[in-house]
């Protein structure tokens, strides 16, 4: 009887002792105000969920937002089967989950795989009843599936794309080629002097202090690399000028430069002034064929066979004179011309023609039919400037427009005694109406005449200035790829002259 008494009384202690209301509240303060809403009453017996045959639903968690239950209410004790201990209503529960079930039978995607609206969404609080109820915790949303994303990247919704592609990155944002560039891997190489104190501080040093080239290597550099531009098929270069102005021997000293730099083509010279040309003296004394002796021969199948026609110089400059003879002379005419250049355009890709100073004699209008450059050679004496004036005129009002924008009028000292201020002013009147004017300045070695050497004879300048004579004639180089064919000679038409 002892223990049974002693666990009574222990089973007592451990209950907590009532507390009276009044005091009660003053030990906890002020209940803090939520709207007012009073506590749902429990029923207070039977079990509705029993009557609709389904089990109990799980237990909720402790809803938030609600002062914890007053110690008297019998929190740390034992709960008879008759009173409630819900703090929601059961009637109410029960209604929200039969309309769960309407809302299932409603709504059949839901119904398959949807997730279930959970009991604390705005669906199911307790609106009906003019009571705010408790703030349930939400469920988390489910994980989209693959499908799911697929079709938001392509419908575009979101700001955040859950994308293979983008989360694999494009393959446009990954260049590595652009990034690397040889100037800033690859040293920079100092071509070595060819001349001057640079070239003696490069072999005095054993080559192991390059300064470089100078300015003027690099100028010179710049004008042999347009002489050397490619030419597709024919390119011819027509000489005129007054007699006496030097035609001749121009012809032969910028024929010699693009023979001398141009290794990979033939280059010729042909000689079509009719009175008493020279050419051929300027080029090769020794030279016997003539323009009737190459239009004849029907037999020149090789470069060889057209070789014993034409002479040449040390230089590998080729050229073709005109008749030699002064007894029986005959007078070369159009045909004969194109008969005989058709032959040499076969085998030479680059000519020079040295026309007549008679620009209305037909020979001279075949010529200006045929040729795509034009070079005007004038005198600095008053004579010979006009001359060269009358001849870009009469170009300009003859048809030749787009030859005339192909023109070079060099202004040549022949005798050394024309003054500065005059040459200068007549490079400053030739070039206003945009034609390139090279001075060729006075060379010993050109004036007393014979054959033209641009390599070891003429002086530097003269040199330079001839070099920047073809380097402006070959500026119209790259304008052949485009350039129609001849389907045969020129017929004396001004309007119809080879053009680029």
């Amino acid at each position: 009887m002892s223990e049974p008494h002693s666990s009574e009384f222990d089973e007592h202690a451990a209950l907590p002792q009532p507390v009276e209301p009044d005091k009660e509240r003053e030990s906890e303060g002020p209940a803090p105000a939520l709207g007012r809403v009073p506590w749902p009453t429990p029923e207070p017996a039977g079990d509705p969920m029993s009557s609709l045959g389904e089990p109990d639903p799980p237990p909720l968690a402790t809803p938030t937002g609600f002062p914890a239950p007053p110690p008297g209410t019998g929190a740390h004790r034992a709960t008879p089967d008759t009173e409630a201990t819900s703090i929601v209503d059961r009637r109410w529960l029960a209604d929200q989950i039969e309309q769960m079930d309407q809302d299932r039978a409603a709504d059949p995607n839901h119904a398959i795989g949807g997730p279930p609206r959970p009991f604390g969404s705005q669906a199911h609080r307790p609106s009906e009843m003019g009571q705010q109820g408790p703030s349930w915790p939400q469920a988390a949303p489910r994980p989209p599936t693959w499908s799911q994303r697929q079709e938001g990247s392509q419908r575009g919704a979101g700001p955040a794309q859950d994308d293979w592609s983008s989360a694999q990155g494009s393959s446009a944002s990954w260049n590595y080629v652009d990034n690397i560039r040889s100037s800033e891997l690859v040293p920079t190489r100092r071509i070595p002097p060819s001349r001057g104190w640079r070239k003696g501080l490069y072999y005095s040093t054993f080559k192991l202090i390059n300064p470089g080239q100078s300015s003027d290597e690099r100028y010179e550099a710049e004008l042999v690399k347009k002489v050397r531009s490619l030419v597709r098929g024919t390119y011819k270069i027509g000489v005129l000028g007054k007699g006496g102005a030097g035609k001749s021997t121009v012809a032969a000293a910028v024929g010699s430069i693009f023979a001398e730099l141009r290794k990979d083509d033939r280059v010729v010279a042909v000689d079509a002034d009719t009175a008493f040309g020279k050419l051929g003296a300027r080029v090769d004394p020794k030279v016997s064929g003539s323009y009737w002796e190459l239009a004849a021969d029907r037999n020149l199948d090789s470069f060889g066979d057209i070789r014993s026609r034409l002479g040449s110089n040390a230089g590998g400059l080729f050229v073709l004179i005109g008749p030699p003879e002064t007894a029986r002379r005959r007078v070369l005419d159009p045909a004969t011309y194109r008969a005989a250049t058709a032959q040499l355009d076969r085998f030479f890709s680059l000519s020079i023609v040295d026309c007549g100073s008679t620009m209305d004699s037909s020979l001279t209008r075949e010529v200006l039919n045929d040729v795509d450059a034009l070079i005007v050679v004038s005198s600095p004496w008053f004579d010979g400037a006009k001359t060269a004036g009358e001849t870009l005129e009469w170009l300009a009002n003859g048809g030749y427009t787009a030859l005339l924008h192909r023109t070079v009028v060099v202004v040549n000292d022949s005798d050394g005694h024309a003054d500065k201020g005059d040459l200068k002013l007549l490079v400053e009147r030739f070039g206003k109406h945009g034609q390139k004017v090279v001075q060729l300045p006075y060379d010993q070695h050109l004036r007393p005449g014979g054959v033209v050497d641009v390599k070891d004879e003429i002086n530097a300048l003269t040199r330079r200035r001839l070099l920047e004579l073809a380097a402006e004639c070959a500026e119209h180089f790259a304008s052949t790829s485009d350039r129609p064919q001849r389907s045969g000679g020129a017929q004396g038409n001004p309007g119809q002259h080879r053009g680029l």
